[in-house]
């Protein structure tokens, strides 16, 4: 990974932690669906990360959110839980020719299908942890299971406006 990209990616976790943080920590639909876009830094990284290097800016961003939140370390464990399920859902979801050395998660380059499955598979293990974490047993499981579900999906929605939004249309050749 050359300069240039750990400059871009640097520069993509300062302004996606300043928006959940500054932002999307009051966006809460009917006290139900709430919006992680933090997510959105290690999901939308290279496909070939190193799976040491993932783990540990999922703990820094997970345990980042925690200090802001106050959440006792709920943010870092599922983010980190999130991070080592990550590489699994990848080689799950490996296309016919494989991935390019370089390629990162887009929607553009990956596909519809591709980025559906891919993201909210992970959006949704990561509120599960997330949620039954917070809430510390299984008590009011439905109502729990309710906001897992409407969170996975407002999550996963403003994910792809960030996509159709920020990201290259076609693949670089760099």
């Amino acid at each position: 990974m050359n300069s240039i990209r750990i400059i871009g990616h640097a520069f993509r976790f300062v302004v996606i932690m300043a928006m959940q943080v500054l932002f999307m920590h009051s966006l809460v639909l009917f006290d139900t669906g709430f919006c992680f876009i933090y997510l959105a830094f290690l999901l939308f990284l290279p496909i070939q990360m190193p799976p040491v290097l993932l783990l540990l800016l999922a703990f820094v961003t997970g345990f980042s959110l925690d200090i802001f939140y106050d959440t006792g370390g709920i943010h870092a464990a599922a983010t980190v839980l999130l991070a080592y399920l990550r590489p699994y859902i990848l080689l799950l979801l490996t296309p016919r020719d494989g991935y390019d050395q370089n390629d990162s998660v887009n929607l553009h380059m990956m596909g519809w299908r591709w980025f559906l499955v891919y993201s909210f598979i992970l959006i949704f293990l990561h509120h599960l942890t997330f949620f039954f974490l917070e809430l510390a047993g299984i008590k009011l499981i439905g109502f729990t299971l309710l906001k897992i579900i409407v969170s996975t999906l407002f999550t996963g929605i403003v994910m792809i406006i960030i996509q159709l939004l920020f990201f290259a249309r076609r693949r670089s050749s760099r």
